[in-house]
């Protein structure tokens, strides 16, 4: 039996979507949330040191592995898995699993640490007690509690994690500002399409075959000088 036997299902009409969950969403995350976020480039630092991304094409064919194979794809699978968890012991069991997926040191200290920041920051918020989780299964857990629709957190996680990798791309290639952003819109419908494949997916489906990127994160560990984290 797979993890998310335990967890509660879901059933009746879906809720209708509000302005102000929208709000909500937009700011958990936002580049404005002190989750460190800057700080991380997911191994693309690497990639473009060796070069392997060294255009705007490029850049967009390398984060579309990403999201489709390899990370995006399991931190849906996780963020609705924590979305559906009614208690602490539920959630702990799908961090866990986070935490064994991911691929190399660096990534492990990348989500660990900015789900720790993200729940610090919105239990301070919202006078809420989250635990310290992984990014997806913070955020996922958070609005779960928050009664967030888990399509939508799903589709607006996914673009604010391939947003700030362009964000540091930019910074690396460098790319214009602009070419950046052409990049981000030409991936923001794979978002909402990934979203929404993962629905019924479980934790024991988990996989990752995005290789170049896992090579890339645990190859930056002793990269130096450096800018990001990760």
């Amino acid at each position: 039996m797979g993890m998310g036997a335990h967890m509660r299902m879901i059933t009746g009409p879906p809720r209708m979507t509000t302005d102000l969950q929208v709000l909500t969403l937009a700011q958990w995350l936002s580049p404005a949330y002190p989750t460190g976020a800057f700080a991380y480039s997911h191994g693309i630092e690497m990639a473009v040191q060796e070069g392997s991304v060294t255009t705007a094409a490029g850049l967009q064919g390398w984060l579309a592995d990403v999201l489709a194979h390899g990370s995006g794809r399991n931190d849906c699978v996780l963020l609705r898995a924590a979305h559906a968890c009614d208690s602490v012991d539920e959630v702990l069991a799908v961090d866990a699993a986070a935490q064994a997926f991911a691929g190399a040191a660096e990534r492990l200290r990348e989500t660990r640490l900015q789900g720790h920041a993200f729940a610090k920051t919105t239990a301070h918020i919202r006078g809420d007690d989250l635990p310290d989780l992984c990014a997806p299964v913070a955020v996922g857990y958070a609005a779960g509690r928050a009664a967030l629709p888990v399509n939508l957190t799903a589709a607006m996680y996914l673009q604010a994690f391939v947003g700030n990798l362009v964000s540091a791309a930019v910074r690396l290639v460098p790319l214009g500002q602009t070419e950046g952003q052409a990049v981000l819109a030409a991936l923001t419908p794979l978002c909402h399409e990934i979203a929404e494949e993962t629905a019924d997916t479980p934790l024991d489906a988990l996989q990752s075959t995005a290789f170049l990127s896992d090579i890339a994160a645990m190859k930056h560990e002793t990269l130096e000088p450096r800018i990001f984290r990760s």
